[in-house]
């Protein structure tokens, strides 16, 4: 059976979700953290690799104050409480993005869980934070460019080689969105070349092992061809 080894997930629905119970909209975001805890400790118990987490995007900061305010203390909160849950389970946290924007407080907190969780082994927990896929294509062609320029490197560059320059450089084996909607917003946008895609419309705070699992199972059932034929 086909399994994924690199699951990245847009983490959609925690306003709707809370707005459904008539709750304020970081009782979504404080929800979904919680999500984060039990998808993160099954994926690393199945046996999946690396998990990529859309945690804050590029376009987030056009959201209200209060709630771009309450996402940059939620780092602080989610390690907080559950930093000693991924360190019994092995789990070693990294992020993507330009983590320079936000707070001084929440930069710390970020870097502090990388480097607690450095020499683990288990599932690799990757939060996209600050990220945008278009943003991280133009820095990485800026990289290369100032490489050939100063003649570290001919301009002879191949697909392979192109994918280091990037923040993530591997390549997706499959991409969740949950809330239904269909959408990629600008996420990863080179490594889901070949991903099978799956949009579920369970909200992240509702997301759960099983689903999860349904997500996987789905993934397995798919004729994975790349461009080619299967005899």
């Amino acid at each position: 059976m086909s399994f994924p080894k690199t699951i990245a997930i847009i983490m959609d629905g925690n306003g709707r979700w809370a707005k459904a119970k008539g709750l304020p909209r970081t009782a979504g975001h404080k929800q979904g953290a919680d999500t984060i805890r039990t998808v993160a400790l099954h994926a690393n118990k199945i046996g999946v690799e690396k998990l990529i987490l859309y945690a804050f995007s590029t376009e987030n900061w056009k959201r209200p104050e209060e709630e771009v305010s309450y996402l940059c203390k939620l780092p602080g909160i989610f390690f907080n409480r559950f930093i000693k849950d991924l360190m019994i389970n092995n789990i070693r946290v990294t992020f993507v993005g330009e983590l320079e924007r936000f707070p001084a407080e929440t930069q710390k907190v970020i870097l502090k869980a990388v480097n607690q969780t450095k020499e683990n082994t288990g599932l690799e927990l990757c939060i996209a934070i600050n990220y945008g896929s278009r943003r991280e294509i133009l820095l990485a062609v800026q990289k290369y460019t100032q490489d050939v320029l100063e003649q570290k490197r001919a301009n002879d560059l191949t697909e392979e080689e192109f994918a280091q320059y990037l923040m993530v450089p591997e390549e997706i084996d499959l991409l969740i969105r949950t809330s239904g909607e269909l959408r990629i917003s600008n996420y990863l946008l080179w490594q889901i070349a070949y991903s099978e895609l799956i949009f579920t419309p369970i909200a992240w705070p509702d997301f759960d092992e099983k689903a999860l699992d349904d997500c996987i199972r789905e993934f397995a059932s798919r004729d994975r061809r790349f461009g080619g034929l299967t005899s």
